[in-house]
């Protein structure tokens, strides 16, 4: 066993202090409170929990849309950075094949492999795609709504919709109703219209600032919500390719207690460039910058949240708002748990105890 002291250890429960780990394995085995109980294997800056990132759709060339796919290898990668909690994003698909991969993957939230299930998607306007196949998507009707929710059989988390699109209002009812969060992403809405589906159970926005109208002193669309609305929880790409370290701060600022860090993390994570798929779209990575092939439209990330920590720390960044942003506010969103303590932050570095 493995004995860790760190200066501070913030656990979720508002404790912030000297304290102790002993870990066997990557499990904490015990745990204390100030000076530990022999001298310590090594001590670290500070002990955190897990993080809960709350839109990844995979990695180490897995996508967690995909039909068949073993998911094992993208949730270990994401596992080893510290994510310990991680809900599968599923890009796009035909609804066929979005029901079938809901019910193969919902054992796996069950047996605590994933925290839970992210549609995102058909539901989005086709002006905000991104990476998404203009095809494929659809206005939510019902009837669909229903059919993929008795897929996903309870394990559903969240559902990524553009508010306004046809029946966007019946189906921000039925989802909310069905304990389902609704979030607000690649969408052209104006504010009135997103600050309507606030009204009507819609309570988290999919990278705040990517994949919706920028903002407008005169037209403030999502952006102006998603910055000004309390009851709004704004997800964040920090990895420094989707928002500039200004527009980040701006939001960090604003947005205090109810922003997260996201990775939306895709297929190409852990293998380096190359040229990939994602929703349809074929996809090239450079520099470790995913975009649609032939265009400049950023297509998810190649980091994990470890990665957007290790950037807000080398910025001054304290440890107590690096664990609301990546553990207690995405489980406050999402209706989880804070996971146990699992991550060591040393020198900027983010460690998976």
């Amino acid at each position: 066993m493995t004995l860790l002291a760190a200066r501070r250890v913030i656990d979720g429960s508002g404790s912030d202090g000297p304290g102790w780990v002993l870990t066997d394995g990557d499990r904490p085995a015990e745990r204390g409170t100030g000076a530990p109980p022999r001298t310590p294997d090594r001590e670290v800056d500070a002990l955190l929990p897990g993080f809960v990132d709350a839109h990844a759709h995979g990695a180490r060339g897995v996508d967690f849309a995909t039909v068949g796919a073993d998911p094992s290898e993208a949730i270990a990668w994401h596992a080893a950075r510290g994510s310990t909690a991680l809900v599968a994003s599923l890009a796009t698909g035909t609804l066929e094949d979005t029901r079938a991969r809901l019910a193969e993957l919902a054992p796996l939230v069950r047996a605590g492999a994933l925290a839970g299930l992210h549609l995102e998607g058909p539901f989005l306007s086709a002006g905000r795609r991104g990476a998404h196949n203009p095809e494929l998507l659809r206005a939510p009707a019902r009837s669909d709504i229903e059919a993929l929710l008795g897929a996903g059989d309870g394990t559903i988390r969240m559902v990524t919709l553009a508010p306004e699109l046809p029946g966007a209002d019946d189906a921000i009812r039925v989802l909310a109703e069905a304990g389902v969060r609704v979030a607000i992403g690649h969408t052209e809405a104006d504010a009135d219209t997103v600050a309507r589906a606030v009204d009507l159970g819609a309570s988290i926005m999919t990278h705040l600032f990517n994949g919706m109208p920028p903002l407008h002193h005169r037209s403030p669309g999502p952006v102006g919500v998603g910055l000004s609305e309390a009851r709004v929880t704004v997800e964040l790409i920090g990895d420094g390719a989707h928002l500039d370290d200004r527009v980040l701060d701006l939001a960090l600022r604003d947005c205090a207690g109810r922003a997260m860090l996201v990775s939306d993390a895709m297929a190409a994570a852990g293998l380096g460039d190359g040229a990939y798929m994602l929703a349809g779209s074929d996809i090239l990575v450079r520099g470790g910058v995913a975009t649609v092939a032939g265009t400049d439209a950023l297509a998810g990330s190649t980091s994990s949240v470890s990665d957007a920590v290790e950037r807000l720390l080398a910025r001054g960044a304290d440890p107590a708002t690096i664990a609301e942003l990546t553990s207690a506010t995405p489980a406050r969103a999402l209706g989880l748990q804070v996971p146990p303590l699992a991550v060591a932050l040393d020198g900027g570095r983010v460690e998976r105890i």
